[in-house]
């Protein structure tokens, strides 16, 4: 099992397009996300977003991530997250503090 954690950084006021966006996620990210058995969870606390992902492997993961409509996805998040002196989002890795169940390498 692959599992994942990163934290993202909301802009001031856009929680409620943010929240938008993924309740009315993208078909294409939906399918690629589905094919390649990828779950993914985001929890928010303030202005912090957690994201945790499972898939059955690594590459799973990857074959999820590489679907042309993403860029697109990434552009639109740009507004909503904060961002490097690049322009790109900022995701932070999480270390895995514990893991237990299914989540056990």
């Amino acid at each position: 099992m692959f599992s994942r954690g990163l934290c993202m950084k909301l802009r001031p006021g856009c929680y409620a397009e943010y929240k938008r966006y993924h309740d009315e996620l993208w078909p294409e990210l939906a399918k690629s996300m589905s094919d390649n058995d990828v779950s993914m969870a985001i929890f928010r606390h303030g202005d912090r977003l957690f994201l945790h992902t499972a898939a059955p492997s690594e590459e799973h993961w990857a074959r999820s991530r590489n679907v042309d409509v993403l860029d697109k996805w990434h552009e639109v998040m740009k507004a909503l997250l904060e961002t490097d002196e690049n322009g790109e989002i900022i995701f932070d890795d999480l270390e895995t503090a514990f893991e237990f169940g299914i989540f056990k390498d």
